[in-house]
């Protein structure tokens, strides 16, 4: 079912065709052509933050900045870095606000090359118990916000969950990432197999049990998001 917002502007505006044929055909990609256009052409080779390369939908990495703004957190903790674009991105917006860190977990190090002073890089599993140890501690009393773009398999984003959210503050947020995977079907190039479900599966057991937090889908106005159900707001 669509949402009212969505609904209300079909019903106020019809579409024309473009002035412009050059780029008719391009408009007229439907969002789940554009996702997968986006998955397959772009998000690999093509997104970069200051020149380190990120995965990442940039709609949601708008969303972040607008996040963090508003939560002026202490403290991200970024569960999955890869070649640290987004790592230093977050550390970006941390400088601009002129406070807080970023703890960057992720196992793997080969294609991470990035410092700066406001990260601090944690070599291991995201389940690791020394891991959840010295996050726990750095998290000690301050404004967390938490973001996993790590293994997407259910059962890893359901244990981050559970591990993870009791470090976030009222009103901050968890994101889980890439719960997309969960919609599209094996084959289409944004899909798991039926039989390996992802984050959205994880975020809908965890949210069955964990009344603290609330899907908070105004995040997700810009309709092209890699987070169905994974912008999870902390409300007691």
């Amino acid at each position: 079912m669509l949402p009212d917002f969505i609904k209300e502007f079909l019903n106020k505006y019809t579409a024309k065709p473009l002035r412009r044929k050059l780029y008719q055909e391009r408009y007229n990609l439907s969002l789940r052509d554009w996702l997968i256009y986006h998955q397959k052409e772009v998000v690999f080779d093509q997104v970069k933050w200051m020149g380190v390369p990120v995965w990442k939908n940039v709609l949601d990495a708008w969303i972040y900045q607008e996040i963090i703004y508003e939560v002026q957190p202490d403290v991200i903790v970024e569960i999955g870095s890869r070649y640290g674009g987004s790592t230093k991105y977050f550390a970006n917006l941390l400088d601009i606000l002129d406070k807080g860190m970023v703890i960057s977990i992720d196992p793997y190090r080969e294609d991470y090359n990035f410092t700066h002073k406001r990260v601090k890089v944690l070599t291991g599993k995201s389940s690791d118990l020394d891991i959840l140890a010295e996050v726990e501690d750095l998290c000690c009393d301050k404004g967390v916000f938490v973001i996993q773009d790590g293994d997407h398999s259910k059962t890893q984003a359901l244990e981050d969950l559970e591990n993870y959210s009791k470090f976030v503050s009222i009103g901050s947020y968890f994101i889980m990432e890439d719960g997309i995977v969960d919609l599209f079907h094996d084959g289409d190039g944004l899909g798991f197999k039926k039989d390996n479900p992802g984050p959205l599966e994880a975020v809908e057991d965890f949210l069955s049990r964990n009344p603290n937090f609330a899907v908070d889908s105004t995040r997700e106005r810009y309709l092209l998001t890699y987070n169905p159900k994974g912008f999870l707001k902390r409300i007691s």
